[in-house]
């Protein structure tokens, strides 16, 4: 079994992997505020509701990745710590999850995008997931980007597998589940961003 993890780019090593007996392959699981890089045979999961995953892969190269935001934008951080909590922002995670695949000899011009995510989740607020998908929309604009194709918005929340080999992605909308604990747990994500925002504030002050 351990054969099969090969090891991650530099940077990585604190993202959780584990064995998909079922597709019989090492899957890398990014959590909110999060991204992950590879060139290896291997996939890379997250679960959406309200939060975009930006799939970015250059196919000739064979490397990609994703990253898993919950909020559009943030400016005045500290651009230097690309494992920091800047990337729960979506800004700082397109930025981010870009330089490394092209730090890894991807080219720019061969970059494709898919996009996931950004559903109504949290019933009790205002719908962050319509801000997400149009900051990320606008984003592969701006930037030139070749969006191939996306599954956004809606009422319920996604499970996303990506191959950043080929880019194959598979999305599973998980109508059939109650989405409360999802719920719960982007309301607990966006008030401990909402803290920790607070907090930097401070210090920073």
């Amino acid at each position: 079994m351990s054969s099969h993890f090969k090891p991650v780019l530099p940077g990585f090593e604190h993202v959780k992997r584990f064995w998909d007996g079922k597709r019989h392959k090492v899957v890398a699981k990014v959590l909110p505020g999060e991204f992950y890089v590879s060139k290896s045979d291997e996939l890379i999961t997250t679960v959406l509701g309200s939060c975009i995953a930006a799939c970015i892969y250059d196919e000739g190269l064979g490397i990609g990745g994703m990253n898993h935001f919950m909020l559009p934008a943030e400016k005045g951080v500290d651009p230097s710590n690309a494992h920091s909590l800047n990337c729960r922002y979506g800004n700082w995670a397109m930025e981010y999850l870009i330089n490394e695949i092209l730090k890894n000899g991807a080219s720019r011009r061969n970059l494709k995008v898919k996009l996931f995510g950004g559903g109504k989740i949290i019933r009790s607020m205002t719908d962050i997931g319509v801000g997400n998908i149009r900051f990320a929309n606008a984003y592969v604009l701006e930037e030139g980007l070749d969006l191939v194709s996306h599954d956004v918005g809606g009422p319920w929340p996604r499970k996303v597998m990506f191959d950043p080999q080929t880019g194959k992605a598979q999305v599973k909308k998980m109508r059939e589940l109650h989405s409360d604990q999802l719920e719960k747990r982007e309301i607990k994500y966006l008030h401990d961003i909402e803290q920790q925002d607070a907090e930097t504030d401070i210090e920073l002050f």
